[in-house]
């Protein structure tokens, strides 16, 4: 079928369905018609779960029917997750926004690019950087170039990214995974925890199962992700995405994911304990295009709402903010191609329509 004939007769369905047919089959027709073996998605406010299920297969061609629990890489989503930690530790004093990366580091400094000497952790963590736009698909350094551990890896992995010249642009913001690695080093450095203990941590403290890495690694029954031709991905690590873990590697659930972005809603009406409202709109809208973690826009009614998406190369997500109207849009799939990343945004208009009013 024309996909473009397709979409309008979504749309169309819409404005005549009945109103006893349920969003969960208009979300079941998108996975289908958008090849996508699961679908997770949940609509909340600050205080309510108006939404949440999950669709489908965890690995195409099985019998493994999706569950509510199934875990889901985010990608880049992890980002909000990095970001949050770092303004709770900002809070406790034991960092501050203006920390320049060589002064925990400084044994680094030599071999470095002069143009990144100065580079604080608010820099990090907003893009404002030249750091190159490095990503998993990125060719260098190969596999083996690092020794020991995790953690000792992305440390030689800092001194290698900050050897190289820094990217051109005219524009202010350069969006490179590669700040996020260094911040991580950073947070790493002032408290004497593995990032992977921060988030574990930090998970506890709001009853969240936070993971890393591929779901189907620790547990083949856990979701498989999928590459654009709907092929799987075995189990196994990602040696790229083990570096840029603090940029874009956790796994969670959607009903503890939708606990950490439920959050983000309370925290934007001052109703958290964790952070000011202050603080938490300094995070979502404090600094142009990009804050921390968050990217923002303004909608038709010329409210600001915050966004931010996740593609680590066989899973896609999406997070949508809305605080004027206190609602938030969640949407995940075990697939990353053009035509899921299309599905998702059907979906998400179709939700946004009903929902977000």
């Amino acid at each position: 079928m024309n996909k473009l004939f397709f979409l309008f007769s979504l749309f169309f369905s819409i404005s005549c369905v009945s109103s006893a047919q349920s969003v969960l089959n208009f979300a079941d027709s998108i996975r289908k018609a958008y090849k996508i073996p699961e679908l997770g998605y949940a609509v909340i406010s600050s205080n309510n779960v108006i939404e949440v299920q999950t669709l489908g297969v965890r690995k195409i061609n099985s019998s493994l029917a999706a569950r509510v629990n199934d875990k889901f890489r985010i990608g880049s989503n992890t980002k909000a997750i990095t970001g949050f930690i770092a303004a709770g530790l900002v809070k406790e004093n034991k960092i501050t926004w203006n920390t320049k990366f060589f002064d925990l580091y400084p044994e680094l400094k030599s071999a470095s690019n002069q143009a990144y000497h100065d580079l604080t952790l608010l820099n990090l963590l907003s893009f404002r950087t030249r750091l190159i736009k490095y990503t998993y698909t990125y060719a260098e350094p190969k596999e083996g170039r690092f020794k020991g551990s995790e953690d000792q890896q992305r440390y030689q992995f800092a001194q290698w990214f900050f050897a190289h010249k820094p990217a051109e642009s005219k524009d202010s913001i350069n969006f490179s995974n590669l700040g996020y690695v260094a911040a991580g080093l950073m947070l790493e450095k002032v408290t004497g925890k593995t990032y992977k203990e921060l988030v574990k941590e930090f998970g506890k403290e709001l009853a969240i199962d936070f993971d890393f890495g591929a779901p189907n690694s620790k547990d083949t029954l856990q979701p498989w992700g999928h590459f654009s031709d709907l092929t799987f991905e075995a189990p196994g690590d990602n040696y790229k995405l083990n570096w840029l873990l603090a940029a874009g590697n956790i796994n969670v659930s959607l009903p503890d994911y939708l606990k950490f972005i439920q959050l983000q809603l309370q925290g934007l009406k001052g109703e958290s304990k964790l952070l000011s409202k202050e603080e938490f709109n300094f995070l979502h809208f404090g600094l142009h295009r990009f804050s921390i973690g968050w990217f923002w826009l303004k909608n038709e009614r010329n409210e600001m709402y915050s966004y931010n998406i996740g593609n680590p190369g066989t899973f896609l997500s999406k997070v949508y903010v809305f605080n004027a109207t206190d609602k938030a849009f969640i949407l995940l799939a075990n697939v990353q191609s053009d035509e899921a990343n299309e599905g998702l945004d059907v979906l998400f208009d179709f939700l946004k329509s009903k929902y977000n009013k």
